[in-house]
C-alpha cells in the first residue's frame, strides 16, 4: 500500500509538472530549459565547489541568470527541477514562491540569497538581501523588510488564515551560523501594502509578557533537532533543547532532550504548549529530511 501511495504522488507531481509547463509557449519553454542547464550548473558549484572564488563567481553569474529566466512570461510555472541545492517553497494558494540559497564563506560564515517571485502576469520580484551579519537586537522580536531579512534556507511553508481574513505565512528555515552553533527558526511574512516584511507577533506565550515575532531555536552543531509544521497534529513541533557544556571548547551549547515543545493555533495566533508526547525517549530522534521525500535537495544538517 505504501510503495502504491508513493507512485501515486509521484504520477501527481509528474502530471502537475507538464500541466505547468504547458501554460509555456513553446519558444519560452525552450529558452528556460536552455538557461536551466545554466543555472543547474552553477548552483552545483556554489554549494560544492572547493575554491572560494569558484563559489562567489558562481553566485554573482547566478542571480542575473535567474532574473532573465524569470523575465519569460509564465515563468512562475516553470518547476526548475535541476536547481537541487536551491529551495523553491508555494505556499498552498500559489500567490507567490520563494528561492533560498547557501553560499559557505568559511568554517563561521555562511551567506544567504533569495527572491520572492509573484504569481503576477508581470514579473514582480522581491529580492531578499541577507544583513544578518550586522543583527544585534533581539532577533525574535525584529521585524524586516527584503532589504535587511535575516538569511535563511527555507524547507517548508505553511498558509495562514487568521480570524480578520488576512493571511501570514509560516516560514521554517535553516541557518548554518557557523562552525558549532547552528540555528532553525520559524519565520512570519505577510505582505502589508503588497510589499513582504519579515516577522509579526503570533506566537504567545502565558510565562512571556509579549509575544514573539518569529521563533529562533540555537542548537550544537553536533545535534540534530527538530522544527516543522506537524500536520497530523496541527501543531508547530519542536525539540525542547537544554543546555550542556561542550566537547570541543566552544562553550555551552543546546542539544534536544527528548521531549517535545509546540505552538498550536487559536484565533490567528499561535499558543505555547509546554510539553507534548508525555513519554520521555532514551535517545533523542533523528528526523526525517527537511523536504520530507520531495525532490529538492537541501543544505545544512538535514533534519525538519
Amino acid at each position: 500500500m505504501k510503495q502504491i501511495l508513493v507512485l501515486c504522488t509521484a504520477l501527481c507531481l509528474a502530471w502537475n509538472a507538464q500541466a505547468q509547463r504547458d501554460q509555456i509557449a513553446p519558444v519560452d519553454l525552450e529558452q528556460l530549459e536552455t538557461l536551466e542547464d545554466t543555472l543547474g550548473l552553477l548552483a552545483y558549484a556554489i554549494v560544492n565547489d572547493s575554491l572560494e572564488e569558484n563559489r562567489f563567481g558562481a553566485v554573482r553569474v547566478f542571480i542575473p541568470k535567474l532574473v532573465e529566466a524569470l523575465k519569460h512570461p509564465h515563468s512562475f510555472h516553470y518547476p526548475f527541477e535541476q536547481l537541487q541545492t536551491v529551495s523553491i517553497q508555494y505556499p498552498q494558494d500559489s500567490t507567490f514562491r520563494i528561492f533560498t540559497w547557501q553560499l559557505y564563506v568559511d568554517k563561521d560564515t555562511y551567506r544567504y540569497f533569495g527572491t520572492i517571485q509573484m504569481d503576477t502576469e508581470e514579473l514582480q520580484l522581491f529580492p531578499l538581501r541577507d544583513r544578518s551579519d550586522g543583527f544585534s537586537s533581539n532577533l525574535e522580536q525584529a521585524e524586516f523588510t527584503a532589504d535587511e531579512w535575516y538569511g535563511a534556507l527555507y524547507y517548508n511553508i505553511k498558509e495562514v488564515e487568521q480570524v480578520d481574513g488576512q493571511k501570514h505565512y509560516l516560514l521554517f528555515g535553516y541557518d548554518a551560523d557557523s562552525f558549532f552553533r547552528k540555528r532553525k527558526l520559524v519565520d512570519v511574512l505577510t505582505f502589508p501594502n503588497g510589499k513582504p516584511l519579515f516577522g509579526k507577533a503570533v506566537f504567545v506565550n502565558p510565562e512571556e509578557q509579549t509575544a514573539k515575532k518569529r521563533l529562533v531555536l540555537e542548537y550544537s552543531a553536533a545535534a540534530s533537532i527538530k522544527l516543522n509544521y506537524d500536520p497530523a497534529h496541527e501543531l508547530i513541533l519542536f525539540d525542547n533543547l537544554t543546555t550542556v557544556g561542550g566537547s570541543y571548547g566552544e562553550g555551552p551549547v543546546n542539544i534536544p532532550d527528548g521531549t517535545y515543545q509546540a505552538y498550536q493555533l487559536k484565533a490567528g495566533q499561535w499558543e505555547h504548549i509546554d510539553k507534548v508526547f508525555h513519554t520521555w525517549l532514551e535517545e533523542a530522534p533523528r528526523p526525517a529530511p527537511v523536504l520530507d521525500g520531495k525532490r529538492r535537495g537541501i543544505l545544512g544538517d538535514g533534519g525538519q
